[in-house]
């Protein structure tokens, strides 16, 4: 399995030849060009301009944005609504061939016990831990333990890419209005009692190599991102 994080909420999963993507962005919400990809399947937890933007995504995927269970190419999804009314956010884990990943979208309502126990096993988690829309650092914290993934990968924070002031060149009210709400990692970390987390530009594991105890891994924004 590898994974690669492009900023904000996006990431490519690939297993086996198949790749998913998550939450694709676009530029005008984000500041961030969107990198040229391709993918089998595409998970949107919510409709926002800096999650749902599929349209430069090629290969033909499968759409997914709405609760229920799928599957593509062999890959099992589940969408689980994770809102009070269960439309805003859509937490998608997908199982490939027994290697599960979970991405919780903007998560602003804890699974309950019975949907954990019906997921199984969480290999990858990849969490955001910050936002105006998300649970705060201390109940994300309580989700992770609920959910006791292998590996927690953060995201939808501030990183610098994200960072840019109103008014240069390029850059729109919505991608500074999203950069002033989210804040640095640093606070999920210190939460979380971390003081030197590992930082890899890939995250490249197999069954194997998971550790056995919950760990976090900071992926840094591939080139496009940055």
């Amino acid at each position: 399995m590898d994974i690669t994080w492009y900023g904000l909420s996006c990431f490519r999963l690939r297993e086996r030849g198949i790749v998913a993507i998550c939450d694709p962005f676009s530029k005008e919400a984000t500041g961030i060009s969107p990198p040229k990809l391709r993918a089998d399947i595409v998970t949107i937890s919510h409709d926002s301009p800096a999650h749902n933007h599929s349209k430069g995504i090629s290969g033909a995927p499968k759409i997914l944005q709405r609760p229920g269970d799928y599957e593509v190419k062999h890959v099992l999804v589940t969408g689980l609504p994770t809102s009070p009314n269960g439309t805003r956010n859509v937490a998608f884990f997908l199982d490939f061939a027994g290697f599960t990943v979970g991405h919780l979208g903007d998560l602003s309502k804890s699974p309950a016990q019975r949907q954990v126990e019906e997921l199984g096993d969480i290999d990858i988690l990849l969490a955001p831990v910050s936002g105006a829309r998300t649970l705060d650092v201390s109940r994300i914290a309580e989700v992770i333990s609920l959910l006791d993934p292998r590996i927690v990968v953060p995201m939808h924070y501030r990183h610098d890419s994200l960072r840019t002031a109103p008014g240069n060149a390029g850059v729109s009210p919505a991608s500074s209005a999203l950069a002033d709400s989210l804040e640095p990692v640093d606070r999920f970390l210190k939460e979380l009692g971390i003081s030197d987390p590992e930082v890899v530009d890939t995250l490249k594991l197999t069954k194997h190599s998971l550790p056995e105890e919950t760990q976090v891994v900071l992926l840094r924004p591939t080139q496009a991102a940055r």
